[in-house]
């Protein structure tokens, strides 16, 4: 890591030397055995959680100068980092050395009419390129899982919160060091120039893959300027649909969870779609609980009828992602008008339907494009931690390669491979 990044006048150098050292060493972990790269996440894992204090003492000059500078109150949620979270980025670690690594697996290995076998082989995609705000945790995520996947990593925080993440890479460092990895293996750059983000994505010769995780104004502008392939999501726009066949119980439960359990996650309900035959008896109860909870609600005409101090929802307002005690609440007719709401509306990010009505959650599953879709379950739940995945880079809604959370199998890709005996062809 160069320290004296901040003072060089020559950022495209700078970044260029990043991306050569971790092309390196790429080739280095990519051909790594899975013990040492374990060995190097234990070790970062135990560095982080002995460095406790040191981290959150570096994480509270961040927050200091957040709260200067006049962040919201969403983003110094992201920002801070508490003795919990510390403990968390430590187990997140040991959960992705635990995982199975996919690094080498040769499967769908079958014999041809011609004699040869033919499979696929599980790679690294090589050097990955994370650009992230405020999350300090990310560090620590980002680099466990390119490190497991055998990638190389070059990550470049928010300058929000560049003490907390220089604390976090030395940690990371000494956990390298300690499982004999290049040091280049994860590198944080070093400066809060913002030209080394644009630098960063247009490294096509050294990166092979960008992961933005950001607000919506730093993922359009590296998906509009990136030389080099972009795994991204740009909203959250999350809806639950609660229908005409739903529990009451579980309807109120999943509904309420989805919008109150935390305000500033991209996985957190901004939309509300009630079925009409339900709608009386569902709204009320909701209404009140959300009043209580701090919810203000925009809803449409019928939303309006049944609750009191609703605002009118504008256009905009099934667009949004609020990110905030904010909720708009729409009254549908059916599940096809949800449907096509969702389709209309929505960000392909998490939908879920409540209903007891097992023909109509299968359709719900199949229809709605998103990448995660869920049945009686809050979309709180579209996390690669509850996924079982140990940790994850960020959420994709693309459609090519990965979707969803992306873990460390979404971090690799396929290759073929031929096994034969001197087999030629005729």
């Amino acid at each position: 890591m160069n320290t004296n990044a901040d003072t060089s006048n020559d950022i495209a150098r700078y970044m260029v030397e990043i991306g050569q050292r971790a092309r390196v060493a790429s080739r280095i972990v990519g051909r790594a055995e899975t013990r040492s790269k374990d060995a190097a996440l234990l070790a970062i894992a135990a560095a982080i959680e002995s460095a406790e204090a040191s981290l959150i003492a570096a994480n509270q000059q961040d927050m200091a100068a957040g709260r200067a500078a006049g962040l919201d109150a969403a983003l110094l949620d992201r920002l801070e980092l508490t003795a919990k979270g510390v403990r968390g980025m430590a187990q997140g670690l040991r959960e992705v050395a635990a995982q199975s690594d996919p690094v080498g697996e040769i499967t769908d290995l079958k014999y041809r009419p011609s004699g040869i076998q033919v499979g696929r082989m599980r790679v690294p995609l090589g050097v990955i390129g994370i650009i992230y705000e405020s999350r300090p945790n990310v560090t620590a995520d980002a680099a466990a899982l390119c490190l497991k996947a055998g990638n190389a990593a070059i990550l470049r925080g928010g300058s929000e919160a560049i003490n907390s993440n220089r604390a976090i890479a030395a940690c990371v460092q000494q956990g390298l060091a300690a499982a004999g990895l290049p040091a280049d293996a994860v590198q944080v750059i070093d400066t809060v120039d913002r030209a080394a983000v644009g630098e960063l994505i247009r490294l096509s010769d050294y990166v092979d893959v960008i992961v933005p995780r950001g607000g919506k104004g730093l993922i359009e502008r590296i998906s509009r300027e990136a030389r080099v392939p972009v795994i991204k999501h740009l909203d959250g726009v999350c809806h639950v649909y609660i229908d005409d066949r739903a529990d009451f119980d579980k309807a109120i439960a999943v509904a309420y969870n989805a919008k109150t359990q935390r305000y500033g996650t991209c996985n957190t309900m901004e939309t509300l779609l009630v079925a009409e035959g339900v709608a009386e008896r569902i709204l009320p109860t909701l209404g009140r609980m959300y009043h209580e909870a701090g919810v203000e609600l925009r809803g449409c005409e019928r939303t309006r009828d049944l609750l009191a101090n609703v605002k009118c929802a504008t256009e905009a307002d099934w667009h949004a992602e609020y990110l905030a005690p904010i909720l708009a609440v729409r009254v549908v007719r059916d599940l096809d008008e949800a449907i096509e709401h969702i389709a209309a509306y929505g960000s392909a990010h998490t939908d879920a339907i409540v209903t007891e009505d097992y023909s109509r959650a299968r359709r719900f599953l199949r229809e709605v494009d998103s990448s995660s879709v869920m049945v009686n379950a809050s979309t709180r739940f579209a996390d690669g931690g509850e996924y079982g995945l140990g940790a994850e880079i960020g959420i994709s809604t693309d459609k090519l390669h990965a979707r969803g959370p992306v873990g460390v199998e979404g971090l690799t890709t396929l290759k073929f491979v031929v096994l034969g005996d001197g087999h030629i062809r005729h």
